[in-house]
């Protein structure tokens, strides 16, 4: 626990608990969220190869995944850490742009 603390940044052991909840909270929201955009995209196993449609699944559980990540994390008072961790990974992605001010 301590060394979650001292590499996040934080102090409270709660913190770390909640930060933990959210990442796996959002986990299976983010996979239920997609099984009926799947459906409504007619993607679906029994219309096109597994592989093709387990890739897509994933590829749209991503952006989903990295949109409510910062939303739960509010939920749990920890909007400024999940903030943070998503400039962070978007950056390591090429995306920095996103979050770069004009």
């Amino acid at each position: 626990m301590e060394k979650l603390k001292q590499r996040w940044g934080i102090n409270s052991t709660w913190d770390v608990v909640a930060i933990l909840i959210v990442f796996a909270i959002n986990g299976s929201f983010a996979a239920w969220v997609a099984k009926p955009i799947t459906f409504y995209l007619g993607l679906s196993p029994e219309t096109m190869s597994v592989w093709v449609y387990w890739i897509s699944r994933i590829l749209l559980i991503f952006p989903i995944y990295q949109t409510t990540l910062p939303i739960i994390g509010w939920l749990f008072g920890q909007f400024n850490f999940f903030w943070e961790f998503e400039k962070k990974f978007l950056s390591r992605l090429g995306l920095s742009f996103l979050f770069n001010k004009r």
